[in-house]
């Protein structure tokens, strides 16, 4: 696979550009100062929140169980999408001449694609396990077991990347001549398409279809499974379908901001507006700060593991 992505990056080396040149957010130096605060707080607090969650559910023997581990992975995930294109905003907000190689553009698309790709994957298999756990309680550890977790980690991945490779070689063969800026702070690919100096119309077709009616899909699916389970508590007590309510909320909401930004970037992939470079803000930056808050955070067992943990650090910490 990595090798693959390697000879792609050196066909690209053909194209007259070098590196592209980036616009950020906005020119105003206090507009600057809030969004370098405000971006720093939420990428410290989301990965910092995240890698909580992970070393919580490892080390706690009590969470060992399917939830949790789907739970520790899309911690990971978000971890890893986050960390694609917040540090080099952050270390760029004050540069007036923001800079990103041609290498590090394509490595940009294919991490965010790649990474990307495995969450909506992620997620399916956490309605997967949420309607497994709702409606089908006495067969959930035998349905649920580890070795069918570790297919869906793989499944994800592997569909992840593949979706990225498929993704990059839209772009393997295009001549870069120049213009060579994106109004953005980082590289996706509709911007990169737009620079290409060839008709790249059937391109931007395909990344619709590739990307954008995936994300509508995969939004549509997660929604009708939610439905499904709701209906289906529904008719068996009133008191489970309001218990079953409150416990698919989180997940509602993790699937709206992660989907949401997502359909409008690549339903529409070539705006006319600004709108969607600040979408991409909200998408690097506080959709993977609200996952711990939203689906761990107000879990019950997990801060009871939290608190377990801490005082079995202090405790150490007192011997040593």
């Amino acid at each position: 696979m990595l090798i693959l992505v390697s000879e792609a990056m050196g066909r690209l080396n053909h194209s007259v550009v070098s590196e592209f040149v980036l616009l950020g957010l906005t020119d105003s130096w206090e507009t600057q100062s809030l969004l370098f605060i405000f971006s720093l707080l939420f990428y410290f607090a989301s990965m910092t929140g995240n890698l909580v969650i992970v070393l919580t559910v490892t080390l706690d023997a009590h969470l060992h169980s399917s939830m949790y581990f789907l739970l520790a992975n899309l911690s990971v995930i978000d971890m890893g999408f986050c960390s694609i294109t917040a540090p080099k905003m952050i270390c760029d907000i004050f540069k007036k001449h923001k800079t990103i190689s041609f290498r590090g553009c394509m490595t940009q698309i294919f991490f965010s694609h790649a990474v990307g790709g495995t969450e909506m994957v992620w997620l399916m298999a956490m309605a997967f396990d949420r309607y497994v756990a709702i409606c089908k309680p006495l067969h959930y550890l035998t349905i649920m077991s580890p070795r069918v977790c570790l297919c869906f980690l793989v499944t994800s991945w592997i569909i992840g990347l593949i979706h990225s490779l498929v993704q990059l070689a839209f772009v393997v063969n295009l001549p870069f001549c120049g213009p060579n800026v994106f109004d953005s702070f980082y590289c996706d690919l509709p911007r990169l398409l737009r620079l290409a100096c060839t008709n790249t119309q059937e391109l931007e077709f395909m990344v619709t279809v590739n990307s954008g009616l995936i994300s509508v899909g995969s939004f549509v699916l997660l929604v009708i499974s939610y439905i499904f389970i709701l209906l289906t508590v529904q008719k068996h007590s009133s008191g489970g379908s309001s218990k079953a309510l409150s416990a698919l909320s989180a997940h509602v909401t993790v699937v709206i901001l992660f989907f949401g930004p997502l359909m409008f970037f690549y339903t529409w992939p070539f705006p006319t507006s600004h709108l969607d470079k600040y979408l991409a803000i909200f998408d690097a930056f506080v959709t993977p700060f609200l996952n711990p808050v939203i689906y761990t955070f107000r879990n019950k067992d997990m801060k009871v593991a939290m608190r377990r943990l801490c005082s079995h650090l202090v405790f150490y910490r007192k011997i040593s």
